[in-house]
Parts: C-alpha cells; sequence; structure tokens
C-alpha cells in the first residue's frame, strides 16, 4: 500500500468517525422543545386519527398499509369504519390521490412522504421526534408567504399550518442578531379550538404515531433483543463453565 493510499484511508476514517458529531454540532443552534414519545395504544390512536384527519390529505405514508394499524390496538372494522374514507381496502397502502406535479405546482415543492419522517429527521437533527414536535408548534402568520403562514424552524416553508384550528393562529415578532441570524417571538393572537396544553398533548400524540409508524415492531424487537441478551448472558455462563471442567486436569 503507497504512502499516498494510506492518507486517503485515514482521511476517509476520519471523515467516517467525525462527520456525525460536527452534524451535530452544526444543528446545535436550532433549539427544540422535547417530545415525549409514548407507546401508549391511546395515544397512538389519538395520533392515527389526527394523521389521517389532518396528514393524509397531502402527504402519502405509502410503507404502511391500513391494517397495520392493529399493531396501537384497533381492529380493522374500527379502521375501516373510523379511519377509511375513499373505499380502499383495509390492506392498501396509506397513498394519496394528489399527483406529485400537482403537488409542487401548489405548495413550490413536493409534500414528503411522511411513513419514515421521524428517521430522516433524526438522522439530520439527532431527535426526530423534537424537530416534529416543534416545528408542529411553531407556525405563525405571514401575508408575506403565499399560503399566508410561515415556520419559526423552517424559514419559508411552502407548507400551510394544517391544524390551525386547532391551535389558533400566532403571530411572530423577528428580531435580527449581530450574527445575522433571526429570533422569532411567538404569541397566541387567535384561541383555537384547543387550550395550549392540549394542542400540546395533540401533537405529541401525533408525532408518537409518526415515529411508531417508521417502525411499527420496534417495541417487539426491544422485548426479543431483552431475552436474546439474556440468553447470551446464560450462554457465556454454560460455556465458560465447560471451558473450566475441560481445562481442569490441565492448568
Amino acid at each position: 500500500m503507497t504512502i499516498s493510499m494510506i492518507k486517503t484511508l485515514k482521511r476517509f476514517v476520519a471523515i467516517a468517525l467525525f462527520a456525525p458529531a460536527l452534524a451535530l454540532a452544526a444543528g446545535a443552534q436550532l433549539h427544540l422543545d422535547r417530545a415525549t414519545v409514548s407507546s401508549d395504544p391511546a395515544a397512538l390512536q389519538n395520533g392515527a386519527k389526527l394523521f389521517i384527519n389532518y396528514c393524509l390529505n397531502c402527504h402519502s405514508a405509502s410503507f404502511v398499509r391500513y391494517n397495520t394499524l392493529t399493531g396501537i390496538g384497533l381492529t380493522e372494522d374500527q379502521i375501516r369504519d373510523n379511519l377509511m374514507f375513499t373505499g380502499e381496502r383495509v390492506g392498501d397502502l396509506m397513498k394519496i390521490a394528489m399527483r406529485p406535479a400537482e403537488s409542487k405546482a401548489w405548495f413550490g415543492a413536493t409534500p414528503p412522504e411522511l411513513a419514515l419522517i421521524a428517521r430522516q429527521r433524526a438522522s439530520e437533527f439527532g431527535s426526530g421526534a423534537d424537530w416534529l414536535y416543534t416545528y408542529l408548534r411553531k407556525f405563525y402568520r405571514d401575508p408575506n408567504r403565499p399560503t399566508g403562514w410561515n415556520n419559526a424552524i423552517f424559514e419559508n416553508v411552502g407548507m400551510p399550518h394544517a391544524l390551525w384550528e386547532l391551535q389558533g393562529q400566532q403571530v411572530a415578532t423577528v428580531t435580527e442578531n449581530a450574527d445575522g441570524t433571526k429570533h422569532v417571538e411567538l404569541k397566541l393572537d387567535k384561541p383555537g379550538k384547543l387550550s395550549v396544553e392540549d394542542y400540546d398533548k395533540a401533537v405529541n400524540d401525533l408525532v408518537s404515531f409518526l415515529v411508531w409508524m417508521g417502525e411499527p415492531v420496534a417495541d417487539k424487537r426491544k422485548s426479543i433483543g431483552i431475552f436474546v441478551l439474556i440468553f447470551l448472558a446464560g450462554l457465556f455462563v454454560l460455556s465458560y463453565a465447560l471451558k473450566k471442567n475441560y481445562w481442569k486436569d490441565i492448568h
């Protein structure tokens, strides 16, 4: 191996080791509120209801089938009667009718697929749940935007505030810091159907559902992992005892 190849390999290893840390450090200036991700079936069911009523009109979740929601305690009849409105079969994927080209023309960008959005944001900001929880609570009225809405942590976002009837309308006071960054102070101008506390809880349920949807078998995987570790620990003890017995006449 030549010296140049060794140097190239060292650079590659350095990038692989330190790139995640640098990415997190670069995103550290973005203050995110802490979400409390719940695996409680009632919270996940409420999150599913909010997702299907407010998100699934523009965003698809095409890696998830409707009958996957049996994993949060719903029966297929409950899913069909309460969460399906356009005649799909309960085994169909959670897709939307809106075409990507049309949505890009209307919003300026194609609305992202949401089945894996929590995991995607986690790779960018360290916590997908915290980012989503903050984002959904930081919309404010902005007459300069085509939709009439802007967002404190996603400036000039193309998405309108789908949950505004629940949260109400916030207004922003924007100040520019000495380093050129902007500070956005939000104030509730017109209350919505929910109180601030109830809206935060509803958003937390929705975020919990989005996290669950990214890996519906996460809880099962973790429980299996615990049993695997216990089995390996027991196997280690037996293997060590066998080794001691096998070599007892030598040592």
